[in-house]
């Protein structure tokens, strides 16, 4: 069987055109409360490895600073990295998208992205377009000498691959911050084991959904590599056509830890390069929120805050 990678199945709820409610998950992992110490982010760079993106979203044209097309879509051509599924478009507002005037914003709304398209229109992908684009990530450098901090990986594979994990390892020792979905096969019962790469890999941040009550996610997927939960049911965030929907996963789980990452490197000081994954790591642990009524498996070492 030949495996591929995929995106992590999401659950669509709603469709906002106008939007009336403000969503708290910004403060509850208190996002907010390091905007001023980090200039909401300016300056860090965010690979979306994912399903491309919607380039002229109002809420993220001024946040995307670059991008690449790994897929056969569009005829393979590498600059049009246009988003046919909405995916990699949410997944790039819950790190960046700037409020205009509809009340959804970024984690790191003054941080930048590139949008590195290995999911094609169909939601597959191969092992060999992710591991070009992690590779693509490590040696990119932005007009003015900016180079990726953070790489977010909303998508994932049963099956383990020894070259990918070999580029996972060399992007970390870069002092590249790697977070991944920790996928959506989860049956809602911690003692059975459900694995998905790359987030199983040690190398990377892996990420599991927890209820808007602070609760597993059932369909979060549950193993002993798993680090931490975010909020991943009901999130709000860009989508195609310049709108705004509401989708439920791992997915969405994994950028708010991206997102959560650009902020902190921010704080990070007198810090050799390669060692800035460990200090972001050490920073989340520090300050994760535990939920002592759940197993490991079920949220690692707790939900994300970040005072």
């Amino acid at each position: 069987m030949k495996y591929e990678i995929i995106l992590e199945r999401v659950k669509v709820v709603k469709l906002f055109k106008v939007l009336n409610v403000v969503p708290d998950n910004l403060d509850k992992i208190r996002a907010r409360d390091l905007w001023e110490e980090t200039n909401q982010g300016s300056s860090s760079v965010v690979a979306v490895i994912d399903s491309g993106v919607q380039v002229d979203h109002p809420s993220l044209k001024d946040n995307i600073m670059d991008g690449y097309n790994f897929t056969n879509d569009d005829e393979g051509n590498p600059s049009i990295f246009k988003d046919y599924l909405g995916h990699g478009t949410h997944v790039s507002g819950i790190i960046a998208a700037v409020d205009n005037g509809k009340g959804i914003t970024g984690i790191a709304p003054k941080s930048k992205l590139l949008i590195l398209k290995v999911i094609n229109h169909k939601g597959r992908g191969s092992f060999e377009s992710l591991i070009k684009a992690i590779m693509y990530a490590v040696n990119w450098t932005g007009p003015n000498g900016e180079k990726v901090n953070i790489i977010n990986m909303s998508l994932g594979s049963p099956e383990p691959n020894e070259e990918l994990h070999k580029a996972i390892k060399y992007a970390r020792s870069k002092g590249i911050v790697l977070v991944a979905a920790a996928g959506n096969e989860g049956d809602g019962e911690s003692a059975t084991i459900e694995i998905s790469y790359p987030g199983f890999y040690k190398e990377v941040i892996q990420v599991g959904s927890i209820s808007e009550t602070d609760t597993p996610s059932k369909f979060s997927n549950t193993n002993v590599n798993l680090d931490f939960v975010g909020p991943g049911e009901n999130i709000l965030s860009t989508h195609l056509n310049s709108d705004y929907v509401e989708l439920t996963g791992t997915s969405m789980a994994a950028p708010f830890v991206a997102g959560a990452a650009a902020l902190i490197i921010k704080i990070i000081k007198h810090c050799e390069p390669h060692l800035i994954p460990m200090y972001v790591y050490d920073y989340l642990l520090t300050h994760a929120l535990s939920l002592d009524h759940f197993s490991i498996n079920e949220v690692g070492n707790g939900f994300i805050q970040l005072k």
